[in-house]
């Protein structure tokens, strides 16, 4: 398992909208590039336990990142490893 300073230090690689730039560096998104990404459209309802739902919120918020963030990472990684 990683120490926290590692999970937060790859947390921080993907919670931020970036792209190359042509010096090749990454640079963050202008609003007018947000825009134009594809729309959030669908939603998953869950019943789950109280104290495990708050435990997560509050280690996601620690790691600079979002509870809906994680759950839709963990499930892009699900279906990808299990097509």
């Amino acid at each position: 398992m990683l120490d926290y300073a590692a999970q937060n230090c790859i947390c921080n690689v993907y919670t931020n909208a970036t792209r190359e730039s042509s010096a090749g560096t990454m640079t963050a998104l202008t609003k007018k590039e947000k825009s134009k990404l594809p729309k959030k459209d669908g939603q998953l309802v869950l019943r789950l336990d109280k104290a495990d739902r708050d435990e997560f919120v509050e280690l996601c918020k620690k790691l600079d990142t979002s509870a809906a963030r994680e759950i839709r990472h963990f499930m892009r990684d699900f279906v990808k490893k299990n097509k």
